[in-house]
């Protein structure tokens, strides 16, 4: 007698079950349907897709032009894809999404002047495939390879380089690889890309190989991870068999055997194990203390998941294009990116995390092949409907965003649920931009929600929440104003008498007269629409709801502003602003003016302003009298002025005549 122990990581990988899954969907579609290569690396898989019509060939010439050709999950090269489209197939492209990471990976790196490093088997078909994208790559099968190619040539170590990985690669021998390229590289980039179902299921293997007698590594002989299993296995444990399905088992001795474990290369079907299981089960004794058998599992797992459910699983792997999800069971679990978030804008790893236990929704299950499709998307859609109904019911504002704009109106997205917003329900007015919107965030009211008509039907009302927000605005305000009371306020309309103030819901306004202390003709001169200013109550009449507000303040009053900068004597920069035959006219400050007299312009009698002075002119001119009553200002240029010669003497003799004429006169 015997224990068993099932490892969880065996059989198909993500990057199979999808390619499989993919094949399924396309056969019987209509004309032939061809794999280029071996859809998987395991001839029972095969078998089964020539029973359904689906045929394997080798070499792009071999495609009729009006098939149908799937590539398999271990990807092509450029050259290939774009022969296929020249022949005019149509391509299904099944390519493993951690696969196609590595041809983005090596492409990059040449753009980038890295040459490429592939560490993988030269023939194996998806280290061909990924060699198909980049012109130079360099491919190592084992860390001797790769050190003995570092040391080859004195530039090697300081090429740039970009190291990749054959998703199904050894963990072990990968980390040898980083380890040699972080001691002798100087500029090298390391992408750590063995897929993490691979890593796990070699891990376990390991594992479980290291507390067993026996291990039975189930999968194709020519499948590369199942060979490595095989490796990892023997590494631990003293007895190893490799079998392909259950006939090989005849083969096996297990007579000196009291603990087998079992694990399965990713190209293994589930139908296949458990066909192992059933054969082994007739002579075993299950260890139930550490697992279920095999095939209480998977059954478990085909009968606890159907369509329309809603379950629980742990994110394990978020690739390019789908995220995978364990459930627990034997079915895999994959959610496609486009149904991860209802927000197109949005990547899976912006709100996903390996780890992350997460609800989802059961979109399709694949029994025979142990897959199932999820979304994420569908099960926060359902939730959303929910909450509009009861949003509607409440009565209760929502912001949406805006993200579409058609003839009728606007189209918001609530979670992934289409909401239409009628032009006339926008807040827009008539012929408006509702453009500008597009991209938006705006509170909405739901006033309808209809599941029963075809695809649903959602509409809001902006104008309904702003009409409500604005009453309760204009409540409050009523109820507190009073005059002198400041506001800030956005500046609505403007008219030839004045511009119309939104204070918060109530529009109040402010009459030319008050929005200047000079004198304007437009409103215009002063604010325009949009502008925020702060503003006071002069007069309200509540019974008329009408409010007077003032804009221009005393610390706004040009001549207050002069006083506290200048006083008698200062020297200011004027501007010439108007000539008259006394004299000319200068501004000091925007709205105060001050007179310099012809006498005050020059040194010199001038017959008019004019010949010394033109409008426009910026000159500095001396304050020499304020008169605060009238609000009158003297200026002077001439006090700035050097006296001439003719001046100087003539003050001369007039200090020196008072002298002269108290000389006493003496006596004869």
């Amino acid at each position: 007698m015997y224990h068993i122990t099932i490892s969880d990581a065996a059989g198909f990988c993500f990057g199979v079950q999808r390619a499989v899954e993919t094949v399924e969907q396309v056969a019987g579609t209509g004309g032939p349907v061809f794999t280029l290569g071996p859809i998987v690396h395991n001839r029972h898989v095969v078998e089964h897709f020539a029973a359904i019509g689906v045929h394997e060939i080798s070499a792009v010439e071999q495609a009729p032009a009006d098939s149908t050709v799937i590539i398999r999950a271990h990807g092509v090269g450029r050259a290939v894809l774009d022969a296929l489209h020249e022949r005019g197939v149509r391509v299904v492209d099944a390519t493993c999404p951690f696969v196609e990471r590595i041809h983005r990976l090596v492409h990059q790196a040449e753009e980038e002047s890295r040459r490429p490093v592939i560490f993988g088997s030269k023939t194996h078909p998806e280290v061909v495939g990924i060699s198909g994208w980049c012109e130079h790559p360099l491919i190592i099968e084992s860390p001797e390879e790769w050190e003995s190619w570092l040391c080859a040539a004195p530039e090697n170590p300081g090429t740039p380089l970009a190291l990749v990985a054959q998703t199904t690669s050894n963990q072990e021998q990968w980390k040898k690889v980083a380890q040699i390229t972080k001691k002798l590289c100087t500029n090298a980039k390391l992408f750590d890309t063995i897929c993490k179902a691979t890593e796990t299921r070699q891990s376990e293997a390991a594992n479980l190989a290291s507390h067993k007698d026996t291990m039975i590594v189930v999968g194709d002989k020519t499948s590369a991870n199942t060979r490595q299993l095989v490796a990892i296995c023997r590494e631990h444990c003293p007895r190893v068999y490799a079998v392909d399905n259950a006939t090989e088992l005849k083969d096996c001795d297990f007579s000196q055997s009291h603990q087998i474990g079992i694990t399965a290369g990713a190209s293994t079907p589930a139908w296949i194990i458990k066909e192992v299981n059933q054969t082994m089960d007739e002579n075993k004794t299950v260890d139930t203390a550490t697992e279920e058998s095999f095939e209480a599992m998977l059954d478990a797992s085909i009968k606890t998941l159907n369509t329309g459910d809603t379950v629980t699983g742990t994110v394990v792997a978020i690739g390019a294009t789908e995220v995978q999800v364990d459930l627990g069971t034997k079915h895999a679990g994959y959610i496609p990116c486009d149904e991860v978030s209802s927000d197109p804008n949005v990547k899976p790893e912006d709100v996903l995390k390996v780890g992350d236990e997460i609800k989802v929704f059961v979109v399709r299950v694949n029994d025979q092949e142990g897959t199932v499709q999820l979304s994420r998307k569908k099960l926060d859609g359902m939730r959303a409907w929910e909450e509009l109904q009861e949003l509607a019911d409440n009565k209760e504002p929502v912001e949406v965003k805006i993200v579409e704009v058609n003839k009728g109106g606007l189209v918001a997205n609530y979670k992934g649920v289409r909401v239409f917003i009628p032009a006339s329900a926008s807040g827009v007015a008539r012929g408006g931009d509702l453009e500008a919107l597009k991209g938006e965030t705006m509170k909405i009211r739901i006033t309808e929600v209809n599941r029963e008509r075809r695809g649903g039907r959602v509409v809001g009302s902006a104008r309904a929440v702003r009409n409500e927000e604005r009453k309760a605005a204009q409540e409050k305000i009523w109820s507190e104003i009073e005059v002198g009371k400041k506001y800030t306020g956005t500046v609505k309309s403007l008219t030839s008498y004045g511009a119309f103030v939104d204070i918060g819901g109530v529009d109040g306004m402010v009459h030319v007269s008050e929005l200047s202390w000079r004198r304007i003709k437009n409103p215009a001169e002063v604010v325009k629409v949009g502008d925020v200013i702060d503003v006071y109550v002069i007069a309200l009449d509540p019974e008329k709801k009408k409010i007077s507000l003032g804009y221009k303040t005393e610390e706004m009053n040009p001549w207050n502003q002069f006083t506290a900068k200048y006083a008698v004597g200062d020297v200011a920069k004027v501007k010439v602003v108007k000539m008259m035959t006394f004299g000319a006219f200068a501004e000091i400050l925007p709205g105060v003016d001050g007179l310099i007299h012809i006498s005050q312009i020059a040194d010199h009698r001038i017959a008019k302003p004019e010949d010394v002075l033109t409008v426009g002119q910026e000159v500095d001119a001396k304050i020499i009298d304020i008169d605060a009553e009238k609000k009158r200002i003297s200026l002077s240029i001439r006090a700035l002025l050097e006296p001439t010669l003719e001046e100087q003497a003539q003050a001369i003799a007039e200090e020196q005549a008072p002298a002269e004429e108290e000389k006493p006169v003496e006596a004869e």
